[in-house]
């Protein structure tokens, strides 16, 4: 995939960083309707390492039913972005990057200050948007990126991507979302978010989960 020319487009929403929050549920910002799921999805440091490789490589979105197009890193030096804490305070950038990651097809990876385009459905439901790559984390046990909305979506807000190898061994993969309706249908059926929303969820987790079932 050719990498389109990069444009310093800014995100459409005022509270960036956001899903970080610790009191998202309690206190989202304003008219945006909030979702957190975690999902544990193995264990040991093979499982963390496969599934942060697919994380970074957008295997969230694309087999979990999305496309991944015009991939835009930033202009100049890669640098990691804005990272929190545990309890959703900003930290300084962990490291620079020297080198921009490629996916099999030429797809650059997660890198902060990317822009992508994203097509297709969710539950029935248009999940076209331009996004921009908040912030990219990479830790030794603790790896993700938020996505927030440029525009051309029919909400407005952030979903952040988080897998963390716990000290029980565990894997755990964390998804947290904000969105405000933009569009006039979900601004009037409110529930079309939270439906939405839903879809978006459960195809993040058949892409990157191995233990997922429809059952479950």
């Amino acid at each position: 995939m050719r990498r389109g020319s990069f444009r310093d487009e800014t995100v459409d929403y005022a509270a960036v960083g956001a899903t970080q929050a610790p009191d998202l549920m309690q206190y989202p910002p304003e008219r945006s309707i909030p979702a957190t799921e975690s999902w544990r999805i193995g264990s040991g440091e093979t499982r963390f390492q496969s599934a942060g490789e697919a994380l970074l490589a957008w295997r969230a979105q694309r087999d979990g039913g999305l496309v991944v197009s015009d991939v835009r890193p930033a202009a100049g030096p890669m640098y990691s972005g804005v990272s929190f804490d545990h309890e959703g305070h900003p930290i300084a950038p962990s490291r620079l990057e020297a080198d921009q990651r490629f996916d099999a097809d030429g797809t650059p990876w997660v890198s902060a200050g990317t822009t992508i385009r994203l097509h297709g459905r969710a539950g029935g439901m248009k999940a076209d948007a331009e996004l921009r790559v908040i912030f990219a984390i990479e830790e030794p046990r603790r790896v993700g990126f938020a996505l927030g909305t440029v525009g051309d979506s029919v909400v407005s807000g952030e979903e952040s991507f988080v897998l963390e190898w716990h000290d029980n061994d565990e894997v755990w993969f964390t998804v947290r979302a904000f969105d405000a309706p933009v569009a006039l249908l979900y601004r009037l059926l409110p529930p079309l978010v939270r439906r939405r929303r839903r879809a978006l969820f459960q195809g993040y987790l058949r892409a990157i989960s191995p233990l997922y079932t429809t059952s479950s």
